[in-house]
């Protein structure tokens, strides 16, 4: 068969594959009632015949576009690890996804971007950190939102990471390594999570009965030259710290030229914790400790509830908090000893129990 590649009408499709036009959009469309014999025929007629099927058109006759809108800050590893989950999340529910990518400066998506996702996906997430003021304009859209993390004026469902429970284990364990003067680099505080990680570590300074000088708190807003500032201000303390926790994995990278650029090492003067478990924790030297976010289940959660919403199923909770872990690497050590460095310069994984404090 020889056909043009042009644009071509349902119906012509249908009729050269001998099935109905009902068939020809369930096939076109992921729907379910077609054998996958026949899908694959329909799909290679409309191939062959330059079809593209005019998604806008479907929602606005009542049918659903199957496109879920992605809005997102993809300059930083964290957010672009959780975009690349929720569109291995959403091929896996037969839909496909509309990125909007906000640069590092913008507070929130130009208006005609918010109207174009209105008309064109059958739901939206929304990843933070941003300012999300916005949201509230969406309130009345008629349509399902869901963000992934908290923000101001965030009245949908939302999936997060438990961020005060990571944040107590990556200060109990530069407690269990006899670490008392521990610096805090924090995030950006217009965020859940960032509160959620400052106020653990004050809470375990309190149990531990570490030093709570409040010059240990410098900000790093998630950014690495954040990270890389707040580290030079702690390091210029008379008394420096021995430890540092850094809210995020690229504020800890940040920390760690800094304190290269002082003359110093990682761990051997300043043990070094980041929080998120990107890929360069992994890459860097030392491979540094932190504390990990379930990055692909987070995905997974904003996925299946919004797929839900749009079936008309309401989410049985407003929130889904999921459990993070630690990952110990090289960047930290107990205090006071001496690790001979190795010839070869390779990374050294010191391992260490996390036991109760007391």
């Amino acid at each position: 068969m020889s056909t043009n590649k042009k644009s071509s009408t349902l119906s012509e499709i249908a009729k050269i594959a001998e099935v109905s036009v009902m068939t020809a959009s369930r096939a076109l469309n992921n729907q379910p009632g077609v054998s996958e014999e026949k899908r694959a025929e329909i799909l290679r007629i409309a191939e062959d015949m330059g079809y593209v099927a005019n998604r806008i058109a479907q929602r606005l006759s009542g049918g659903k576009s199957r496109v879920i809108g992605v809005i997102a800050q993809l300059h930083t590893l964290y957010t672009s690890d959780l975009v690349l989950g929720i569109g291995s999340a959403l091929r896996s529910s037969k839909y496909e996804m509309l990125v909007y990518s906000l640069s590092d400066t913008d507070s929130q998506p130009p208006q005609a971007i918010v109207s174009l996702l209105r008309q064109f996906v059958d739901g939206i997430i929304v990843i933070l950190p941003f300012q999300s003021d916005y949201l509230v304009s969406l309130s009345d859209a008629d349509l399902p939102i869901v963000t992934i993390d908290e923000g101001p004026h965030n009245n949908f469902p939302k999936i997060v990471a438990d961020n005060y429970q990571g944040a107590r284990l990556a200060i109990q364990h530069l407690a269990n390594l006899g670490h008392r003067r521990i610096g805090f680099i924090s995030g950006n505080n217009q965020l859940a999570s960032a509160r959620d990680r400052e106020q653990a570590f004050r809470d375990m300074q309190a149990q531990l009965g570490l030093d709570t000088d409040p010059e240990l708190v410098a900000s790093g807003n998630f950014l690495q030259q954040g990270g890389f500032n707040a580290a030079k201000e702690l390091l210029r303390l008379s008394d420096r710290p021995t430890a540092i926790f850094a809210a995020n994995d690229i504020s800890a990278v940040g920390a760690m030229a800094a304190i290269r650029d002082a003359g110093l090492n990682v761990p051997e003067d300043i043990s070094l914790v980041g929080f998120d478990d990107v890929a360069v924790a992994s890459q860097i030297y030392p491979t540094l400790t932190t504390v990990k976010q379930p990055s692909a289940q987070m995905a997974r959660a904003a996925v299946n509830t919004i797929v839900a919403m749009i079936a008309g199923i309401e989410p049985a909770s407003s929130i889904i908090v999921l459990p993070t872990e630690l990952v110990l690497r090289a960047s930290t050590r107990p205090l006071g000893e001496v690790v001979a460095m190795p010839n070869s310069k390779r990374p050294r994984h010191i391992k260490n129990r996390i036991s109760p404090a007391g």
